[in-house]
């Protein structure tokens, strides 16, 4: 089964750390972490960074921020370690915080380190070797769902997490603040969008469905799968964006990267999970077993679709905004504004068909 364990490669030009700092802070905020670690670096990473360091006895992960100038308000690694350790005691798939660092003689950035859970993390594919039939892909698919209904029913307040947001009003907030990212960040190759968010802020809903703690970017490639039982989810990664919100927004966002078998050419390229599987539910059967799940009305979502397929137009947009004016010199941004416009065609078409 190692063969299908998720795996770690070389450190990144320009993404080095200095291991010999680490290191000792490490040893005197972990019990008994003994030796020589070995750095490795996790692909991905266009937000936060993702080390492996690897001690003789003992995998540690390391998350810091990416190099360079950034946002006051993103990239916040200790809110992110605080939101694990606050969680863990009653969301078990949160992997353990070892320790945090905000001391610049370390690093020149707020960092934390978590253990590692070892697993399968289905990315754009499975991996290699890992032959599911479509009633065991089905159970996967439903298991990862169960995933996110146990957070949206986790008492946040209980848990200690009542400050991470603001409350009621989040699809307000949501639908006003992703307007301004969008209208910042245009360029002039790429459609206005205005359509799009006349319609998102004429349709929002008057009132939130509910405040539950959300996890904002609930993918597969944020699941860990058991390497002996490849059904079963052991870890959910990635809080950087986990707040107080919409429990329906959320499942939103979800669904914008949700691409099934008979979607277009083009979407399917834009595929970065394996819901594209025989045996995988569509986008509305996920809305109808967590509709049946949670006792949420979820018979006309399409305000919730089209605002996470505009959320995802942003987030591309922003990145191809630096890639527009220089900023950015990978080559694989070149084509991201006209995802965005791809994008902003399916939310116009929803629009056409949508009885709200």
């Amino acid at each position: 089964m190692d063969n299908l364990l998720d795996k770690a490669g070389s450190v990144r030009n320009g993404e080095e750390l200095d291991l010999a700092r680490i290191d000792a802070f490490l040893k005197t905020h972990i019990p008994h972490l003994d030796g020589e670690p070995n750095l490795e670096q996790f692909a991905g990473g266009a937000s936060n960074l993702t080390y492996l360091l690897r001690y003789p006895e003992r995998d540690v992960i390391l998350r810091r921020p990416p190099f360079g100038h950034k946002a006051k308000s993103a990239h916040d690694m200790l809110r992110e370690a605080h939101i694990m350790s606050a969680l863990k005691p009653v969301y078990h798939y949160v992997p353990t915080v070892l320790a945090t660092c905000h001391d610049p003689e370390v690093m020149d950035a707020d960092f934390y380190v978590m253990e590692r859970i070892n697993g399968i993390i289905p990315r754009q594919n499975l991996p290699k070797g890992l032959q599911l039939s479509p009633e065991d892909t089905r159970r996967l698919c439903l298991n990862v769902i169960d995933k996110m209904i146990e957070l949206h029913q986790v008492d946040y307040q209980a848990a200690g997490l009542a400050n991470m947001g603001k409350g009621d009003g989040y699809v307000k907030r949501q639908i006003e603040g992703w307007s301004d990212r969008f209208r910042k960040s245009h360029t002039p190759d790429v459609s206005s969008f205005e359509a799009v968010m006349t319609w998102l802020h004429a349709k929002m809903p008057a009132h939130d469905v509910a405040t539950c703690f959300i996890h904002n970017d609930f993918r597969f490639d944020n699941v860990v799968q058991n390497a002996n039982n490849p059904l079963e989810v052991i870890g959910v990664l990635d809080w950087e964006m986990a707040t107080l919100g919409d429990p329906l927004m959320d499942l939103g966002n979800t669904l914008a990267y949700w691409v099934q078998a008979d979607d277009d050419a083009t979407f399917q390229m834009m595929r970065r999970q394996p819901t594209h599987l025989a045996g995988m539910l569509t986008r509305q059967e996920v809305i109808a077993y967590y509709g049946e799940k949670t006792g949420y009305k979820v018979d006309n979502f399409d305000f919730y679709t089209i605002y996470g397929l505009f959320r995802l137009a942003v987030i591309i947009q922003q990145i191809y905004y630096r890639f527009y004016h220089g900023q950015s010199k990978n080559p694989q941004f070149a084509v991201f504004g006209n995802m965005a416009n791809y994008l902003e065609q399916r939310c116009l078409r929803l629009m056409a068909s949508s009885t709200l």
